[in-house]
């Protein structure tokens, strides 16, 4: 009797083991609904878009939305990669593509959200005016990553400031000047640093998000900014390969493409950056 006491317990103990494990397995289902979407993002306007949605419209949604802040564009792709994000936000599709081939990863865009126009500024902006008026000999920064260095020499030779020779594209570099009237000398920095290098340099080509980080307002402060027409550069929701039609990120894509969210970003940037659906 003992000996069938000890294993009916036994195998009691062993079912209500197998039950509360198989009860934790379905709770920590990565695909269940009822899972926080971790989204990065860079501070401005990625992760103030991304608060919106998280204090306004997320919860109607039925969307638990979690964000985490970078200061950098490499570390963001990263963690999606390795899979402590759910999805990001801060990038435009030539970037992702060219980091997808340099670093051997499989990120993919789901929608695009919003334009954020690169500009060229200047410390007194006002009194350059035009980016045409800089001087001869003038140094000039530009980001240093591949394919917004070459945006940023697009954007210059867009104004006749320097030519770059004949097939010189998205990736272009400062061997493709071909013409260079002012003698400028092009200084390649890291992104995050461009507003800082202003009063090193005659002007800097800044990254929209880095930019509003610094105060600057692209609208009324740059000397030069991009054209929304024909714009490749719109930035994008991004997950890892095989997760776009996730539940989740399904819901978040739609809610940063929805009414709401062009509306605050129209009436909290004025024009500096623009939602994709009002372009």
């Amino acid at each position: 009797m003992r000996r069938a006491d000890t294993r009916a317990r036994a195998a009691a103990a062993a079912g209500a083991l197998a039950l509360a494990l198989g009860l934790t397995a379905c709770g920590s289902d990565s695909g269940s609904d009822g899972d926080a979407l971790v989204v990065g993002a860079t501070p401005t306007p990625a992760g103030e878009v991304l608060t919106y949605i998280q204090q306004n419209l997320a919860k109607k949604a039925g969307l638990d939305l979690e964000i985490k802040e970078f200061t950098d564009y490499v570390t963001p792709n990263t963690a999606l990669q390795e899979g402590s994000l759910d999805a990001n936000l801060y990038q435009h599709t030539p970037y992702l593509k060219d980091f997808n081939k340099s670093k051997k990863t499989d990120l993919v865009p789901v929608t695009e959200v919003y334009l954020p126009p690169m500009g060229v500024y200047a410390e007194d902006g006002e009194k350059l005016g035009d980016v045409t008026r800089l001087r001869s000999g003038a140094t000039v920064a530009v980001p240093n990553d591949t394919t917004n260095e070459g945006r940023a020499l697009q954007l210059l030779a867009s104004k006749g400031v320097i030519g770059l020779r004949k097939g010189a594209g998205a990736n272009a570099t400062p061997e493709d000047i071909a013409s260079n009237p002012k003698k400028l000398t092009i200084k390649p920095l890291e992104p995050a640093q461009l507003p800082r290098s202003l009063k090193d340099v005659d002007a800097a080509v800044i990254n929209n998000n880095y930019a509003l980080d610094a105060g600057l307002s692209p609208k009324k402060d740059a000397v030069l900014l991009e054209s929304a027409k024909d714009n490749p550069y719109n930035n994008v929701l991004a997950v890892k390969k095989g997760h776009e039609d996730d539940a989740n990120v399904r819901k978040l894509a739609k809610l940063l493409t929805s009414p709401e969210v062009r509306k605050f970003i129209e009436d909290k940037y004025q024009g500096s950056v623009l939602p994709v659906a009002a372009r």
